[in-house]
């Protein structure tokens, strides 16, 4: 039996340990011994760019944000989808080691991606960077913890509150989506999203592409009313 290895560990800015592990290939990230993400199931972190993204394909400079590294999988979706030169990726990291470790350890995984010059990576918060823009993303991607019912660091409530939400709404152009990837399902959460005038799908996706397909996971696809070109007359109304 091939053993597990711990290849690294940090703690994030809030104070929780992260450790790395590799086995057979594959990687796990945990905290306090509970598994936080792996390398084995990632469908529907993928499916979450894919949804996200796939509106914005005919458009000539897409901007996305992507709330969370983790293992790269959500990022590499979105770069997948939208291969144009004018689309760009803005991923709002909040651990310095979990953007070391993809450099390093994980890059095979992606062994391309971070040196995608449409690709930027920022240490900061994402309700940070959400709450510096206005209308500027055609997409916010959010994979951060378990979803709304997260546990790995209480500031990441404030995300799924009915304030986060009007601030991720702000930060969207007309026609941007609000994407948001959960472990679990959330009545209260979807009912929040309404409250803010987005409009709301849920979708229950296999969590990986192989395997156990009958664990899902859930994905809040929202949209911030009628796509509005740049070009014309209204946005040129905006500027």
């Amino acid at each position: 039996m091939k053993p597990y290895n711990k290849l690294a560990e940090t703690l994030t800015p809030e104070g929780e340990s992260l450790e790395l592990f590799e086995h057979d290939g594959s990687f796990f990230i945990s905290s306090n011994g509970q598994r936080l993400m792996t390398s084995l199931a990632h469908g529907s972190e993928e499916e979450l760019a894919r949804i996200a993204c796939q509106p914005f394909r005919p458009t000539k400079q897409p901007k996305v944000l992507v709330g969370g590294l983790g293992m790269g999988f959500t990022l590499a979706a979105a770069v997948e989808s939208l291969p144009q030169k004018g689309a760009s990726f803005v991923v709002a990291e909040l651990t310095e080691a979990i953007l070391e470790w993809n450099q390093t350890y994980m890059k095979v995984l992606h062994p391309e991606l971070l040196d995608d010059p449409r690709v930027v990576v920022k240490l900061k918060p994402v309700q940070r960077l959400i709450a510096e823009a206005t209308e500027e993303y055609s997409a916010i991607m959010l994979d951060v913890d378990n979803g709304p019912s997260a546990f790995h660091g209480e500031q990441n409530d404030s995300l799924y509150s009915l304030e986060g939400i009007h601030a991720a709404k702000n930060a969207l152009k007309d026609g941007g989506i609000l994407a948001v990837w959960s472990a679990y399902s959330d009545p209260k959460y979807t009912k929040l999203l309404r409250k803010a005038e987005l409009e709301v799908s849920v979708l229950e996706v296999p969590a990986a592409h192989r395997g156990r397909k009958n664990r899902l996971h859930t994905i809040w696809i929202a949209k911030k009313g009628a796509y509005i070109s740049q070009n014309s007359p209204a946005a040129r109304r905006k500027k």
